[in-house]
């Protein structure tokens, strides 16, 4: 019988999120949490703000725009989930892998995009994205790209036009876009900074099949139980709403994304998302279904 006293208990793997407030970093921290075995540690700006979101991990004051902050936010960390949502403030990318490489970070998972890889793809934002992959693959650090196609969870944008008045409006209706769960992409990331075999890899998120924005909307009418229409709109009118939300530089790249989309550029499918976690991607309809009270309650101001 073995009477010796248990040895000292192995210190819990530290995870930093950056970009812990988005979509994807959002559902990260929730699988993470609900492993019970990491040490997650959420960067953001405003940390009174992030504790409103209800999100589990420990929030840690950090602006990307402020290498003193990024520092000894990753001390100690053993794997960094890299978001950053600014195509018009590239040294986000640059200050976080820079306190990346100073703090010995192991390993950086990046969320990038599938549009990356496309050669008629000539925005900024998708230059942006590439100058930030290969800014990675320069640094040095172990690192592994996500890149996802369109997010699922665009739709919600809809919400207001179909509370009020069961309209969906949008360019190029029957365009194809082979959009992806952002639960999947938060899955293929959870797994790379968990997981073993994940360095040096490149996965291609997408859906299990390309759709339009009119099936979109048929399958949120079915799903919904109310009748809906899609209404196609003018490049021009696009772009009119587009310039309440951001500056003309953007504009320009949603018209250039937006046009390559109907040229039939984003309808391709991959297995990245099985390569990544295993599992087969969720197609459009369980994401709708899993989010239909968002579409049954939202009014907007």
């Amino acid at each position: 019988m073995n009477d010796s006293p248990p040895g000292p208990q192995e210190p819990a793997r530290r995870i930093v999120l950056a970009g812990a407030t988005g979509t994807v970093g959002r559902l990260t921290a929730v699988r993470l949490a609900a492993a019970g075995t990491y040490d997650v540690a959420l960067l953001t700006r405003d940390p009174a703000k992030a504790a409103a979101l209800g999100l589990p991990g420990r929030l840690v004051g950090a602006d990307f725009a402020s290498p003193g902050t990024l520092r000894p936010a990753l001390r100690g960390a053993d794997a960094l989930l890299l978001i950053t949502n600014d195509p018009l403030s590239p040294e986000h990318d640059i200050n976080l892998l820079h306190a990346a490489a100073a703090a010995g970070t192991p390993h950086v998972v990046k969320l990038s995009a599938q549009a990356v890889t496309d050669p008629d793809a000539d925005d900024v934002i998708t230059r942006r994205q590439r100058e930030n992959e290969e800014r990675l693959r320069a640094s040095g650090l172990p690192w592994t790209l996500l890149r996802p196609r369109s997010f699922m969870s665009h739709a919600l944008d809809w919400r207001d036009g179909i509370a009020r008045h069961g309209i969906v409006r949008g360019l190029h209706g029957d365009s194809l876009n082979s959009c992806v769960d952002p639960a999947d992409i938060a899955d293929a990331a959870v797994q790379a900074l968990t997981g073993t075999g994940h360095v040096g890899r490149t996965y291609a998120l997408t859906g299990p099949r390309a759709i339009s924005a009119r099936e979109k909307t048929a399958t949120l009418s079915e799903v919904l139980g109310r009748p809906l229409v899609f209404e196609e709109i003018s490049l021009d009118q696009a772009r009119q709403e587009w310039r309440r939300r951001m500056p003309e530089i953007l504009v320009d790249a949603r018209t250039l994304s937006a046009e390559r989309q109907n040229r039939g550029s984003k309808a391709a499918v991959t297995d990245g998302v099985r390569e990544a976690t295993g599992h087969a991607p969720r197609p459009f309809r369980t994401w709708a279904t899993e989010h239909a009270p968002a579409f049954l309650t939202h009014v907007g101001a």
